[in-house]
Parts: C-alpha cells; structure tokens; sequence
C-alpha cells in the first residue's frame, strides 16, 4: 500500500490528529483464529454507534476507520486509542477495501453512497452491514442484491427491528389470524424536524472535507444549506427525507406485517415542505398509499408538532401527533383488531373493542446476527438480509417518485383525484387526506394558498421492479452517476 505523502502529514498535524495513521504506518495487530474484523465507515454520527455496535461484542475488533472528514476521522481515531482499541485510519473508502485481513465493513454513510459502497466492498469480498435504507433509489439497490449473491457475502440492512424475537412472534400470531384477515396497515413518522435555515448561496466547504468523496455519485456540487452534517437528510440529492430516514422502519414492520415480499404495484403520494422556507426539499408532511392486494398500507409523515400552539411553544417533541397510540409505530389492522408496533422491541394486539389481549416484548442484537452469520458463513441467518432492506427502501423511494412528479393542487383538485384513481383503498386515501388537511388546518395552514403537491399514481410490474409506461418515472427509479462513482451496470 502507497505511503502517506508529505500533505496527508500535515493535514492530520493541522486538524490535531496525533492518532490519525495511515496504510503502512499501523498494523491492527496479530490475528486470532476466530476473530472477525471490521473496518466502520462514515463515523459522525449513526456509523460512530456501528464503532460501539461491534467493538463491545466478543470475538470483533474493529481495525479501521473511514470517513471523508479529516475532523470526524481524527476524533474518532483519538478516541479509539484512549478507549485501547486503536484502529487505522482512511479517507478513500477505496484504499481501505484493498487490506485483505479485514471481513467485514459498516456503513453509516449519507444515503446516496449507500448501495455503490456496499457493491464496492462486495465486490472486494467483503462483508456489509449498511444503514438504511440501503439505496437511494430503487434499481441500485437491486444492483446491490446482485452484488450481494454473486460474490456470496453476508449483507445485513441496519433494520434493527428484524432482530426482535417479540415483533417475529406478534406478526406471527397476527398473520395466524387470531384477529381475522389483516385488512391494511398503517404507519407513521411523526417526528419532529425544525427549520434547516436557509443560505443565500454557496457554503464554503470545510477544510477538512474530501467534497469529491463525499458528493461521489451525485458529482461535486455546491453546499447549499447551513449545516453540512446530517441535514443533508432534508436534500433529496443525498437524502431520502423522513420517509427514508425514520420512516422506513415503520414502511419494513408495516410490509413484514403484511408478508409482501415483492413491491406494491402502484403507489400514490400526498405532500409538501410546510410550515418554514428552508433550503430542504424534501416533504415534511406526507401520505403515501402502497397498493398492495389484498391488503394495502398507507404511511404518513409529519415533521411539524400537531399544532400552531405546540409549534410556537417550542417543545416539539412533546407535541407530536399519535396513531394507536404512538408518534412513531407501525399498525397491521385486521378484522377484530390490530396489532400495534410502537419500537424496534415489542408490540401488542388489541382487539376490536380496544382491549389489549396480548403483548410482546425484547430483542436479540443486530450487529451479532450479522457477525454470526459472518461465522457461520450463511447468509440465510441474517435477521435484516439485504433484500428485506432493498424492499422496504425501494418502496419510500416509491413514495418519493410519485411526489417528484407530482403538481401543486387545490384540495379539491387532490379529492377528486383520489377517487378518480380509484384505488383498491380509495377509502382508506380520503381517511388520510382528511387527517392531512385537518393537521394543515390546525397550524393555519389554507391549502388553497399553501398548496399540497399532488403526486403522479405510478404503477410498477413487481417482477422487474421497473415503473409501467412511464419514462420520467423509470428515470428517478435508476438516477445518474458521476464519472467514476458509477453504479455498474453489471456488478
């Protein structure tokens, strides 16, 4: 492996990095038998969690760290080695995947480099454990399940609630039809997300910022918002909104709960960016409706409290909305009842009348999963199997499509489309396009001036997983690439 040069040098002296080391400079020491190595890539925040995730579990040392923030990379080095864990140190994801005496590697990376890196590690053989959702658009996350199965390698989606024993058993004793047929499910993400500000032009990029690396696939462009990190979740050319971030967890317990294994074939979406004039672009207040037969599902998104006076006072978190019981949740309705998932650990059933009749609680942990299953060589243990991820993501991405190329509408105009689409659950669409007007209704809101984009009903063969007679759709479901940052066509 190449050297470090003289400005790698001073960077890490200028940016404080005393413990920063490079390819040839550390070793990760020597290797027992049953140890299985990992390298945690994109550090800051979720992917600093993976460095705790996997360094606490028996049998793994984590002996690398990436990210293209020289800043977050040398705290989270420094940190390593006063915690007595010392871990080398990268930039270029790329240089990292040359070391042959590392197994596996963790992604908690913006959402558009999600799926090219886990092809990248793939294809370098090896193991991936990525955060959701694991694309940003639906055919490079297929891309990603090919990789997957053609080099053999245990990829596990960051869907944590895939290893809770006691979600497995209430969709089970659901699906058993203890409370009848299911009948739809119904998620929500009612999280609160306040104003990212707004620039008047283009952010300087910080010093100790790779941009090329970062950008990748999207190809560098300007930083437009107020703050680099994180927000980059409200701006659909790295993020995927709320309906991607939090949301699909509640999208994976809703489609689990229903036993899809495929795409819905159509999609429908309601939404906008309410309440601020910010620089994202992303809703923050949406329906979507999946038309799955015979049970369809429906997911709302809200990121404003559930009301003027609550959004005024301040304290957001406190004055979300609720469904079933909880702001955030996933609930699979049936005929005498519905079972309610609240977390990534437990859930109830409740009948017809209310009461709850049984409950369910715990969680076994999803990183060792996944590295048993490193040990175990067989991808067929995975609890969050990168299929189950591709899925899930695949239909927030459809969500988003039908906004993208939706309009802004008169409420009129959006009552009369849901039932000219005449959907299987037109009924269910006029249930959540009323909560939806009588949330814009409670902050003030006039849909008349404050108009609600209509989205585009897209309709998608779940066999090839390509949108029907629509070429503006097909080209969100595959995107674009930067030159050197492509997803392969054959991987």
């Amino acid at each position: 492996m190449a050297s470090p040069t003289r400005r790698d040098l001073a960077r890490a002296a200028a940016f404080g990095a005393a413990s920063l080391t490079f390819p040839g400079l550390a070793t990760a020491g020597r290797r027992r038998d049953d140890e299985v190595r990992v390298a945690c890539v994109g550090i800051r925040s979720r992917g600093n969690a993976h460095i705790g995730g996997f360094a606490r579990l028996p049998g793994v040392k984590v002996v690398a760290l990436c990210d293209v923030d020289e800043k977050v990379l040398a705290d989270r080095l420094r940190e390593a080695a006063e915690q007595g864990r010392p871990a080398d140190g990268y930039t270029d994801l790329r240089r990292l995947l040359e070391r042959d005496d590392i197994d596996a590697v963790s992604f908690g990376t913006p959402n558009h480099l999600h799926a090219l890196h886990t092809i990248w590690a793939c294809q370098a053989g090896k193991h991936v454990y990525v955060e959701k959702p694991i694309s940003h658009n639906i055919w490079e996350g297929a891309q990603a399940v090919k990789a997957a199965r053609k080099y053999g390698r245990i990829v596990q989606s960051g869907t944590q609630s895939r290893s809770s024993h006691a979600i497995r058993d209430g969709i089970a004793w659901l699906q058993g039809e203890n409370l009848g047929k299911i009948t739809h499910a119904w998620g929500t993400c009612f999280k609160p997300r306040k104003s990212i500000g707004k620039v008047n032009g283009p952010q300087e990029i910080p010093a100790t910022m790779h941009w090329d690396l970062y950008c990748g696939p999207r190809g560098e462009m300007p930083l437009e918002r107020r703050s680099l990190h994180y927000d980059w979740h409200w701006q659909m050319a790295t993020g995927n909104g709320d309906l991607g971030n939090q949301g699909i967890h509640q999208v994976d317990q809703c489609r689990w709960g229903l036993g899809q294994q495929a795409l819905a074939p159509r999609v429908f979406s309601v939404g906008g960016r309410f309440g601020y004039d910010d620089d994202g672009d992303s809703p923050n207040t949406q329906f979507i409706f999946l038309d799955y037969d015979p049970a369809p599902m429906i997911f709302e998104v809200r990121g404003l409290p559930r009301d003027k006076a609550a959004a005024e006072q301040g304290n957001w978190g406190a004055g979300m909305d609720r469904y079933a019981g909880s702001s955030i949740g996933a609930t699979i309705h049936a005929e005498g009842g519905h079972l309610h998932i609240p977390n990534y650990t437990s859930a109830r059933a409740v009948d017809a009348e209310g009461k709850v009749v049984q409950e369910w609680s715990g969680a076994d942990d999803h990183y060792q999963n996944f590295v048993d299953a490193i040990r175990a060589e067989d991808a067929s243990l995975l609890n969050g199997d990168i299929q189950e991820g591709h899925l899930s993501s695949a239909l927030c991405h459809m969500g988003l499509d039908s906004h993208k190329l939706g309009r802004e509408a008169d409420p009129e105009a959006i009552t009369g489309a849901l039932g000219e689409a005449a959907l299987t659950g037109a009924a269910l669409c006029g249930e959540a396009w009323d909560r939806f007007q009588a949330h814009m209704a409670a902050h003030e809101l006039d849909l008349s001036t404050t108009k609600a984009t209509l989205g585009r009903t897209l309709r998608l063969d779940p066999r090839t997983e390509e949108y029907l007679g629509d070429l503006e759709a097909n080209a969100l479901r595959r995107g674009t690439y930067a030159a050197g940052f492509e997803v392969p066509l054959e991987v």
